[in-house]
């Protein structure tokens, strides 16, 4: 590439005097062109020029790279033992601060194999390319992506391979590599899967230069790290693909904060002190986990339920399966493709097996007075036909006197079909003043519960008399599944 460096100095020549010395610092940063190339027969068919490496692993060892398929070279198929019968998948890593694959890459491998015991599993390795300062491994995403592009189109038509049976799976800067590749080969690949797509130099960037609903049949995205402003949040924060999956809002998840990854590092001894990079990537590298938490934990596939906002979703507004808005997480999405990205919301526990068993509860509270509070601590407790769970805590924004409020609590716990609920109103400190100037008390006639994962609605009266009372800091309302809501159900059968 030919490079132009313009010096500028304090002094224009007519005014250099002799003699005199200019010392100039000049910093280059060489990043690969981002220069189109044309999408030809000649282009596509150029092997010569491809850094990154292809890998089949083996269910037997997932840690290594014992095989590796070259382009342009037919009999590293066979060397390999491709089996172009059955699915492949193609793993693409993202960032590397190491230079080495990360702990995550083999465990993806395994789970894929144990859940496709006969596919294919090739990892990408461009870690050359991926171990330099950010700004440069993201550029040479569009390098990467045509490699990809060739060895896929090659070994397509090499074999034959029906496209329906490939499968991208990218991480961060990797999933980003897997959109420019399905952008630039003659032919769509049947899936994509986006695992916490990477945000910075992404966020604003055209379709052509990041992962988009164009690159595949199918593209569905997990999105796990996206707090902070956007183009500054580790993971990308607008929908890229057909359907896009946001996990606890997306922004953080559980168990990822400081004390919970400090305390995991150190129960692993010496080891851990080589995940240190937890603390930052725990979050971001959440995506994978549940991927193959959706790969092995077949009877406990998570449930994702489209929803406008975060909010509304927290208020439990979005727990619906009508017309597809609700979805399997990971492998198992039901591929359902829409003209707009559909986002999608749910909860998850901080450990895998991930699922949780999500319940809208809709309650009215009655009372004398003008009763007005803010962060207002509830404990609700569970009783079902196959297990139960108590004391599950929530916290209601605004609680007021005559309204209706809607309001979502997870467990993960299958209670099975509800019949008893306990609502407890918890003291939010040890002296409240209304206590002493007000009453603190309201009246509840029926609660309504709605199963995210049944889709059962259930209506809950109170266990004695026509209205039950919730004191602050008293004891629990205690409501039993009405006759009311039986009623209704023979009437509609």
């Amino acid at each position: 590439q030919g490079l132009k460096v313009f010096l500028v100095t304090g002094r224009n020549a007519a005014e250099t005097k002799g003699g005199d010395t200019v010392t100039l610092y000049v910093s280059v940063l060489f990043t690969p062109s981002t220069s189109p190339l044309p999408i030809t027969a000649e282009w596509i068919s150029n092997y010569t020029d491809i850094v990154s490496k292809f890998s089949l692993r083996t269910s037997d060892s997932p840690d290594d790279d014992l095989c590796y398929i070259v382009p342009g070279q037919p009999e590293t198929i066979n060397e390999c033992q491709f089996n172009s019968k059955t699915q492949t998948f193609i793993v693409i890593h993202g960032w590397s601060v190491t230079g080495m694959f990360e702990s995550w890459v083999p465990k993806l491998v395994s789970a894929l194999y144990e859940r496709e015991p006969y596919a294919n599993v090739i990892v990408v390795d461009w870690l050359t390319r991926a171990n330099q300062h950010y700004p440069t491994s993201a550029a040479y995403t569009k390098l990467v992506g045509r490699d990809v592009a060739k060895f896929v189109t090659w070994i397509q038509k090499e074999l034959q391979l029906p496209w329906e049976r490939i499968h991208l799976l990218g991480y961060s800067l990797g999933a980003h590599v897997a959109g420019i590749a399905g952008d630039l080969t003659d032919h769509k690949i049947s899936r994509i899967t986006g695992l916490d797509p990477a945000g910075p130099t992404f966020e604003h960037a055209d379709d052509q230069n990041t992962l988009s609903r164009d690159d595949a049949q199918f593209v569905d995205v997990l999105h796990t790290n996206t707090r902070g402003s956007p183009d500054r949040s580790i993971g990308i924060q607008r929908p890229v693909g057909h359907i896009d999956i946001y996990p606890n809002g997306g922004t953080f998840q559980p168990g990822c904060n400081i004390q919970n990854t400090l305390m995991g590092i150190a129960l692993e001894g010496i080891r851990g002190l080589q995940n240190m990079d937890q603390i930052v990537k725990c979050s971001h590298e959440r995506s994978i986990h549940l991927f193959i938490d959706s790969l092995l934990n077949t009877e406990q596939q998570s449930m994702a339920y489209r929803c406008a906002s975060k909010d509304a979703f927290n208020k439990g507004m979005c727990l619906n399966c009508r017309k597809n808005r609700c979805n399997k997480l990971g492998y198992n999405i039901n591929k359902v493709r829409t003209t707009r990205s559909t986002r999608m919301y749910l909860k998850t526990r901080d450990m895998m097996p991930y699922k949780v068993f999500h319940y809208q509860v809709k309650v009215h509270f009655f009372s004398q007075d003008k009763l007005s509070f803010t962060e207002q601590p509830m404990k609700i407790s569970l009783f079902g036909t196959r297990g139960e769970k108590e004391d599950i805590p929530s916290v209601l924004p605004v609680l007021n006197g005559n309204t209706t409020l809607s309001f979502l609590i997870t467990t993960d716990v299958d209670v099975g079909d509800l019949m008893i609920v306990k609502l407890r109103w918890e003291k939010d400190s040890i002296i409240s003043w209304s206590d002493f100037w007000g009453s603190s008390k309201f009246h509840i006639r029926k609660l309504r519960v709605k199963s995210g994962e049944t889709q059962s609605k259930v209506i809950f009266s109170p266990k004695e008399g026509e209205f039950t009372h919730l004191v602050r800091g008293g004891q629990d309302a205690v409501f039993v599944k009405s006759k009311e809501d039986n009623m209704s159900r023979k009437e509609k059968l």
